[in-house]
C-alpha cells in the first residue's frame, strides 16, 4: 500500500464523490500494481484531480501510474492518448478506463514554465499541428459543453460581477461558433498550457535548447471541436510574468501590461500555428467569460479579475 499524499487526502473535503474516490485510491493503486506487474519507484505526487505514482515495469522500464478522478473531463483521456500514439503527447502503455487508471511512459520533469513565454507559445503551436487529428466518434463534441455553459451564462442576473457586454458577447459568439461548420472538428486537448507540456525521455541531452528538445503534452481533457478553442489556457497561465512585475499600487499600468502580454501571446500562437486570428479571439473570449462565471460563483475575485482582463484584451 502506498501512502496517499496529504494534499490528495484533503480532496475528500470537496464533497461526497471526492471522499469516496480518496477512500478507494489505495485499493485502486494496489489493483493496478498487481494487474500490470509494476512496482512503486518513488513517492507519489498529484495533480488537481489525480494521483501520480512513479513506477517500474517488470523489465525495469521507468513509467508512471496515474489515477484520475472519475469526472467527465478525464473519462476519455485514454482514447486521445491511444489515438496520438506518443506523437506530440505522452505515450500510453496501458489503461483501465473503469478505474481511470493509466500506465504512461515517464517523461522528464522539465516543463515549459522554464523558458520564455513566447518561445513556449511556439512550442505549443507546433504541438497543435500534431495533436489536432481528425475527430474521434467516441469523444463528446465541444458544443455539448459550450451550449450548457452558455445557457448558464444567459441565466446570470444582470448584477453579476462580470461586464454585461462581455456576457452578451460570449453568448452570441458561442452560438455562432458552434453553428459555423467552416472549420472541421479535430481532437483537441483543451487544457494545453506551459505546465502540461513536459520534455520527452529522449530529450535529456545536457545543454539541448528548447527548440532541440522533444516536448510532449500530458493531461488532456479531450473533446472533438474547433482547434481555435485551444489557445486560452496559454493566455491566462504564468500571469505574474505577463503583468510586467508592476506593484499593486500601479494597477492601471499592471492591467495595460497584462493586456499587451495577452495579445503578444495570442499573436505568437496564431502565427506559429497558422490559425485564424478572429476565430481564436472569439473562442478565447467565450472561454474566459465562462471561467469568469465560475469564479464569480466560487467568490474568487482574483481569478475573476484575471478572466475579465484576458477577455477584454482579446476583444479590443
Amino acid at each position: 500500500m502506498i501512502v496517499i499524499p496529504g494534499a490528495v487526502a484533503a480532496m475528500a473535503g470537496r464533497g461526497p464523490q471526492w471522499a469516496a474516490w480518496v477512500d478507494h485510491l489505495p485499493r485502486i493503486v494496489d489493483q493496478a500494481l498487481r494487474q500490470w506487474a509494476i512496482r512503486p519507484d518513488g513517492p507519489p505526487t498529484h495533480g488537481h484531480c489525480s494521483l501520480v505514482v512513479p513506477v517500474r515495469t517488470e523489465d525495469g522500464t521507468a513509467a508512471v501510474l496515474k489515477i484520475g478522478f472519475p469526472d467527465e473531463e478525464s473519462e476519455h483521456e485514454h482514447l486521445a492518448l491511444r489515438r496520438w500514439g506518443g506523437h506530440g503527447a505522452v505515450r500510453l502503455l496501458s489503461a483501465d478506463p473503469h478505474h481511470r487508471a493509466l500506465l504512461l511512459e515517464r517523461l522528464d520533469a522539465d516543463d515549459l514554465t522554464g523558458i520564455a513565454d513566447t518561445q513556449a507559445c511556439e512550442v505549443v503551436a507546433d504541438l497543435y499541428r500534431t495533436l489536432h487529428v481528425p475527430a474521434l466518434p467516441t469523444l463528446r463534441p465541444l458544443g455539448f459543453y459550450v451550449e450548457r455553459w452558455s445557457a448558464d451564462l444567459a441565466a446570470l442576473p444582470r448584477g453579476a460581477p462580470i461586464p454585461h457586454r462581455l456576457v452578451e458577447q460570449a453568448i452570441a459568439l458561442s452560438r455562432d461558433l458552434i453553428a459555423d461548420r467552416a472549420t472541421p472538428d479535430r481532437v483537441i486537448h483543451t487544457d494545453l498550457h506551459y505546465a502540461n507540456v513536459l520534455a520527452g525521455p529522449a530529450a535529456e541531452r545536457p545543454g539541448a535548447s528548447a527548440a532541440e528538445r522533444q516536448w510532449l503534452a500530458i493531461d488532456p481533457k479531450p473533446v472533438n471541436g474547433d482547434p481555435h478553442y485551444e489557445i486560452a489556457p496559454m493566455l491566462w497561465n504564468r500571469w505574474e510574468e505577463i503583468c510586467g512585475g508592476q506593484q499593486r499600487s500601479d494597477r492601471g499600468r499592471n492591467r495595460d501590461d497584462a493586456r499587451e502580454g495577452v495579445r503578444r501571446r495570442l499573436w505568437t500562437l496564431v502565427d506559429a500555428a497558422g490559425l485564424d486570428e478572429d476565430r481564436a479571439r472569439a473562442w478565447a473570449l467565450v472561454r474566459m467569460v465562462h471561467n469568469a462565471m465560475w469564479a464569480a460563483q466560487d467568490g474568487d475575485r482574483r481569478w475573476l479579475t484575471r478572466c475579465v482582463i484576458v477577455a477584454k484584451a482579446v476583444s479590443d
